[in-house]
């Protein structure tokens, strides 16, 4: 809990000259009826308190840096359904608050006091929430380690005749089994042209021989999120049409890994990732002319219509830092991830390339990209889905980034863990 404490002095701190921050926990929200959803905590309060409860409020004198935790009032309804929720003496105990009460005292509290506006906290906390900590890191490392070993299992026990939700169960069930019990998000598990759509959520196909299986999934400890991504065969071996496409997809990934140190603007980043998948794509014949062109009409985007990395914290799509890291696009094309990279920031690396029918087909793009695309070759390509491979990487101070997850990727090792 003193890891929680140094973040609220170092939030005081910054809004010292500007009153009382409030900042309310979340509250259970109805799934059907009397059941509520699985409650995770407000991603900022958890950031400030490490308190996993619902119905909370933390109210932090920036001045004098005082701090009350406000609790709910259980009763013994709640205690018989719900069982043992701390008090305000335990709580005090816990959390190491200077002090706690009641939520339903908060009203009369706040009265006629003068509290931080909530954009200029949401600016103060995403400037704090950018840049990793020692203690934030050490949660991310194992979130990784244990989802890393969840994607592992994944790979040995996938056979042709099973169903998506099958792999699914096995990944979430290693988390569970190591104790993470949240997700960070929910689970992709795309068997051959599933692949193709990105946030793909039925999962429930049934895989077969000579497929590809994606898998995006990943844990959270205490909050803190691992995303990773694995594509591999479901017979075990890669055929040469799946080799070639995964090898562009992993030499962009590691070379873009190379490539992100602290000064480096992510928007660069990108389009060095968008070239690298352009030229592999000339290699194979489904893309002609100069690199730059293919990057600038967006011809490549056909393949790669997504971002190669966002950052990633407490939420799988972290803040990006608050105002003063705001930069414009420094390139020619769409880019939703802007920033100078600095030390601290943990981000993903994930290159991919799809063949998606809506796009391959849209009669719009194909007359646009005329002469740029061989749309016949990318039809016979319709049936295989798509290829992602993502890492989540720690920008350092000096030289290469850390990367954070250890799964195979290479693709002996690939075919190795399916063989295990």
């Amino acid at each position: 809990m003193s890891h929680y404490r140094q973040l609220r002095a170092a939030l005081a701190r910054k809004l010292a000259s500007d009153g009382l921050v409030h900042l309310a926990g979340g509250t259970p929200i109805p799934r059907n009826h009397d059941v509520d959803y699985v409650f995770r905590q407000n991603s900022d309060f958890l950031y400030l308190t490490g308190v996993e409860e619902p119905g909370c409020h933390l109210v932090l004198d920036a001045k004098t840096r005082r701090e009350v935790l406000f609790v709910p009032r259980i009763d013994n309804h709640h205690r018989v359904w719900e069982g043992h929720v701390p008090g305000p003496a335990e709580a005090r105990r816990l959390f190491r608050v200077d002090r706690v009460m009641y939520a339903d005292e908060l009203k009369g509290y706040l009265r006629g006091r003068r509290v931080v506006s909530p954009s200029r906290l949401r600016d103060a906390l995403d400037d704090l929430r950018a840049c990793k900590t020692p203690a934030e890191l050490e949660l991310m490392t194992r979130a990784n380690r244990i989802s890393g070993a969840a994607h592992r299992a994944v790979m040995a026990a996938a056979r042709p005749g099973m169903r998506e939700y099958e792999l699914q169960a096995v990944f979430e069930a290693e988390c569970v089994r190591a104790g993470l019990r949240h997700l960070a998000y929910p689970s992709i598990v795309a068997a051959g042209a599933n692949a193709a759509v990105l946030h793909y959520r039925r999962n429930d196909a049934v895989l077969r021989s000579g497929e590809l299986l994606l898998i995006d999934a990943g844990a959270e400890d205490r909050g803190y999120a691992a995303d990773i991504t694995r594509t591999f065969p479901v017979s075990g071996r890669f055929t040469r049409r799946q080799r070639d496409i995964y090898q562009v997809v992993l030499e962009t990934q590691k070379e873009c890994i190379r490539r992100a140190r602290a000064g480096v603007n992510s928007a660069d980043l990108h389009v060095a990732s968008m070239r690298l998948i352009a030229d592999g794509l000339k290699s194979l014949g489904l893309l002609t002319g100069s690199l730059d062109a293919l990057v600038e009409t967006g011809a490549v985007r056909l393949f790669y219509p997504h971002g190669l990395t966002h950052m990633l914290g407490l939420d799988v799509h972290d803040v990006t830092g608050g105002k003063r890291r705001v930069l414009p696009n420094p390139t020619k094309v769409p880019v939703r991830f802007v920033a100078k990279l600095e030390p601290g920031f943990v981000i993903t690396m994930e290159p991919g390339v799809y063949f998606i029918e809506a796009l391959i087909k849209d009669p719009a793009l194909r007359r646009r990209h005329r002469g740029a695309v061989d749309f016949q070759k990318a039809e016979s390509f319709l049936d295989f889905g798509g290829v992602r491979i993502e890492d989540d990487v720690l920008i350092r101070a000096a030289g290469p980034a850390r990367n954070l997850t250890a799964v195979p990727k290479e693709i002996a090792d690939v075919e190795a863990a399916c063989a295990r």
